[in-house]
């Protein structure tokens, strides 16, 4: 007995919505930050956890939150100190741009992407489809 083409084809595409909704669960779980006051100075005392979770330089990303906040920062082993009061969310609110320019791959979205660097540029080269691309992350 064989089924209509218009019945196999929504039951395919029915298939194929469920199986991307499943795909598009983000799997790269960031913690909180844990942010402390001290006098005007700012401690991300679980720091360290991000570099190691988005596979990228402690120095490199220190520089770039720094940046985005205008302030200085400095490493003091598993935790970074920032000058000024800084609140939890604009931490993770910067974290979460720097994966969108700096982690995330441009073309599939994987996260599982590494940098190369090639003269004087920077690349960011995915792992899952092995797109190379510039890094907006300095």
């Amino acid at each position: 007995m064989t089924r209509p083409y218009q019945e196999l084809l929504s039951r395919a595409r029915s298939i194929l919505e469920k199986e991307s909704k499943k795909a598009n669960v983000n799997r790269l779980e960031l913690p909180e930050p844990g942010v402390l006051w001290v006098g005007n100075k700012t401690i991300f005392r679980n720091y360290a956890e991000f570099p190691k979770l988005l596979r990228r330089d402690p120095n490199r990303l220190l520089m770039y939150m720094a940046k985005e906040l205008a302030t200085a920062a400095s490493l003091d082993g598993e935790r970074a100190i920032f000058i000024g009061r800084k609140d939890k969310e604009s931490f993770s609110q910067l974290i979460q741009r720097y994966m969108k320019d700096g982690v995330i791959c441009p073309v599939c979205g994987s996260p599982d992407t590494h940098l190369e660097k090639v003269k004087r540029l920077l690349f960011m080269v995915c792992e899952a489809c092995g797109a190379r691309s510039v890094s907006k992350v300095v």
